[in-house]
C-alpha cells in the first residue's frame, strides 16, 4: 500500500484538527501499553525475586522434624514430646532405598558472635557436608564445612552474608579469623551469600553460623539428638508417592502413630515449588487478562474516534472521490491515520514502561549486584508494537469501509 506525501500531510492535519479527541484515545492505547508491559516485567521481577528466596534449594528436597503426637499409640498419650536420634537417618538408608541425600541438622535458637568489639545475632546450625546437595550454598569468600572438619574434630565455622557484614562492615575475606560464640572460638573457613530465605530453620535467613554437626553435638551438649533430617530424592523420583513410607519409618522406631501427619512433620518442598509454578501461571494470565482488556479498550476508542472523524469529514471524502480519488486512496488514507495513532501511542507507553521498570532495578540493588530483573525482553517490546499496529489496522476497518460506502453526490450534500 503506497501513500504519498500529501496523504501523510493530510493524516497529520486531521490529527490537529481533532486533537482533543485524539488525546483521549491515544491515552487510552498508551495505558494499554504501558500496563501491558509494566505487569510483564514487574511479574518477571516479582517471580525471579521470589526464586531467590528459594535459590539453591533441592526441588525434590524434603524435611523430617518431631512434633508432639496428635494421637495415642502403643499406651503412649498423644501430646508425647519426642526426638530423632542419629540412627534415623541410617534407619532411612535402608528402608527408603529411592533416598539419594540423608542429612541431619542441630540447630539452636538466638545467640551472639563476637569479633573484636563489634557483635551480631545469630542462630547456630550443625550440618554435615552432604547438605550441600540439599541447599548448595554460594560460596562469597573460602569453602563450605567438609570431610576433614568432621573427622578431626575441627572448630571451624561458615558465616552467612548478614553476620559477615556486621562482624567486617569493612569488607575483606574473614577467612582464618576467629569468632567467640558462647564462649568458643571457631575459626571462619567461608562465607556463604546464598540469598535463600524461603526455607531458614534455626533463625533469621542469613545470621545463621553453621558448624560441624559433631562438633555441636559436643559444644552444646546434645549428645545424639537430631532436629531435622533433610532429605533428596533420586533422580526421576516423586517424593510425593514417599513420603507415607518416609514417615512410617521414623515413627515406628519411636513409638509414634505411623498415621500421625503432625507427630512426624514431612515437610516436602516438591509441593512448595509446584504452589509457587501455578502461582505465577496464574500471575501472568492476569497480567495478559489486564493489558489485552486494556488495550482492545484503546482500540475501540481509536475506532470510534475515527468514525467521527470520517463524519466530520463527508463533504471532504465526497469532493476527493468526485475529483477523481479511489476507494483505495481513501481506504489507505483512513487505515494509516488510524495506525498513527495507535502506533504513537502505543510506543509512548513501551518507552515510559520501560523507564518505570528501569528505575526499579535501580531500587532493587544491593551492593551494586542487580536483586531481580524487571525488564521485559527485546522481542517482548517488538511483538507489543506489532499487536499495536495490528490493532490499528482492525481499528480503522469500520470507519474506511464506512468513508468508502459514501456518494459523492450525498457526500457533497452534507451539511
Amino acid at each position: 500500500m503506497r501513500i504519498d506525501i500529501d496523504s501523510y500531510r493530510e493524516i497529520l492535519d486531521t490529527l490537529t484538527r481533532n486533537k482533543s479527541r485524539s488525546f483521549l484515545t491515544g491515552f487510552g492505547v498508551f495505558w494499554g501499553v504501558f500496563m501491558l508491559v509494566a505487569l510483564m516485567g514487574g511479574g518477571n521481577g516479582l517471580k525471579e525475586m521470589l526464586q531467590k528466596n528459594f535459590a539453591g534449594f533441592a526441588t525434590n528436597s524434603a524435611m523430617v522434624w518431631a512434633q508432639p503426637t496428635t494421637k495415642v499409640y502403643k499406651g503412649f498419650r498423644k501430646g508425647r514430646q519426642w526426638q530423632m536420634d542419629y540412627q534415623d537417618v541410617d534407619r532411612l538408608r535402608h528402608s527408603v532405598p529411592e533416598l539419594d541425600a540423608i542429612t541431619p541438622l542441630l540447630f539452636s535458637n538466638g545467640g551472639t558472635a563476637y569479633y573484636g568489639d563489634r557483635k551480631a545475632s545469630i542462630g547456630v546450625n550443625g550440618a554435615l557436608p552432604d547438605y550441600q546437595r540439599v541447599n548448595e550454598p554460594k560460596m562469597y569468600y573460602g569453602r563450605y564445612i567438609d570431610e576433614a572438619d568432621i573427622r578431626d574434630n575441627r572448630k571451624v565455622c561458615v558465616i552467612q552474608k548478614k553476620t559477615y557484614k556486621e562482624l567486617f562492615p569493612g569488607g575483606g575475606d574473614p577467612c582464618g579469623k576467629r569468632i567467640r560464640i558462647d564462649n568458643i572460638y571457631y575459626q571462619i573457613v567461608g562465607v556463604d551469600y546464598n540469598m535463600s530465605q524461603g526455607i531458614s530453620f534455626g533463625g533469621e535467613a542469613g545470621t545463621m553460623v553453621i558448624l560441624p554437626l559433631t562438633l555441636m553435638q559436643q559444644a552444646y551438649n546434645r549428645g545424639n539428638q537430631v532436629d531435622i533430617i533433610a532429605l533428596t530424592g533420586r533422580k526421576g523420583v516423586v517424593m510425593s508417592k514417599i513420603t507415607d513410607r518416609i514417615r512410617e519409618t521414623i515413627a515406628r522406631a519411636h513409638y509414634v502413630d505411623p498415621t500421625d501427619e503432625k507427630g512426624v512433620m514431612v515437610f516436602n518442598t516438591e509441593v512448595l515449588f509446584q504452589l509457587l509454578d501455578n502461582l505465577f501461571r496464574g500471575v501472568n494470565f492476569l497480567i495478559w487478562l489486564v493489558g489485552l482488556g486494556t488495550l482492545l479498550a484503546g482500540a475501540i476508542g481509536v475506532s470510534n474516534i475515527m468514525m467521527v472523524t470520517v463524519r466530520e469529514r463527508t463533504t471532504e471524502i465526497g469532493i476527493r472521490r468526485a475529483i477523481g480519488a479511489t476507494p483505495r486512496v481513501i481506504l489507505s488514507q483512513i487505515i494509516s491515520e488510524s495506525i498513527v495513532l495507535t502506533l504513537v501511542a502505543g510506543m509512548s507507553g513501551i518507552l515510559f514502561a520501560v523507564l518505570i521498570l528501569q528505575m526499579l532495578e535501580l531500587a532493587n540493588t544491593e551492593d551494586g549486584i542487580l536483586l531481580a530483573h524487571f525488564q521485559v525482553q527485546f522481542w517482548t517490546a517488538i511483538i507489543a508494537a506489532l499487536f499495536v499496529s495490528a490493532m490499528g489496522v482492525l481499528a480503522g476497518l469500520a470507519p474506511a469501509a464506512r468513508a468508502m460506502s459514501i456518494k459523492p453526490v450525498d457526500a457533497m450534500r452534507d451539511e
